[in-house]
């Protein structure tokens, strides 16, 4: 398996008022592609701040991001936008689908940003929808969906460009367990079937089981799990 993605030295810090806080650490990680990885670590650890970064949300203060050869940290906002646009689908825990539209129309947002004609757009939503499950449900609006068909059609609106990278923020953590367990299936499906390499931010060790990788955090590191020790540079790799 090829490297998707490399994080080397990375540092985030925000400035609140006069006081500089450190997110992240030194940071080094890398993740195989075609890996379903799942991100784990007490709040305030750094594990969302890090998903920003390999997802090309936000910017490390120091250090380098690399996502299929592409330098994230030293790449121009325009040309980042369009990246994002065609490589990364984003899964958030309360879905962000705007409820004047259709399933259909939210699934079509991100492809606004390409040329492709109205007819392609709405046929390639539809697949999207038929490959979670809702192929029936294009013309209901959020409010007419339950949280599980809510999260699958984002899930779908992620797929929608046939991004390499999926990058999911507790997409469980407004569920049941019982929708949540249904959700996480599907994810594992997209990764197994469709190739498509995850990365999940979780709390719930449940959720991290269906990932084939587990990386924790604490306090801005990557951390071994049994200790909290400070951990070597980890690697996910696709388990056999």
């Amino acid at each position: 398996m090829s490297e998707l993605i490399r994080c080397t030295s990375v540092c985030k810090d925000y400035v609140r008022g006069s006081e500089r806080v450190r997110v992240l650490r030194n940071v080094d990680m890398s993740v195989e592609d075609g890996t379903f990885v799942a991100l784990m670590g007490p709040s305030g650890s750094g594990k969302t701040t890090l998903l920003n970064l390999m997802s090309g949300l936000d910017t490390p203060t120091s250090g380098e991001v690399e996502v299929d050869g592409l330098r994230l940290d030293s790449t121009s906002a325009g040309a980042l936008a369009r990246w994002r646009a065609q490589s990364v689908g984003f899964v958030f825990q309360f879905y962000n689908l705007l409820p004047v539209l259709t399933a259909q129309r939210n699934v079509e947002l991100p492809l606004l940003l390409t040329d492709l004609p109205r007819s392609e757009r709405k046929k390639n939503a539809a697949m999207a929808l038929d490959i979670v499950g809702l192929g029936d449900r294009g013309s209901h609006k959020p409010g007419e969906l339950s949280g599980g068909q809510q999260q699958r059609v984002a899930i779908a609106r992620a797929l929608v460009s046939d991004p390499r990278l999926l990058v999911c923020d507790e997409p469980t953590g407004d569920l049941d367990r019982e929708t949540a367990d249904e959700i996480l299936e599907l994810l594992g499906t997209l990764h197994r079937e469709l190739g498509k390499t995850i990365v999940m931010v979780t709390h719930d060790p449940k959720a991290a089981k269906h990932a084939t990788f587990t990386l924790h955090m604490d306090k801005g590191k990557l951390v071994a799990p049994a200790d909290h020790a400070d951990a070597a540079p980890q690697r996910a790799r696709t388990v056999a």
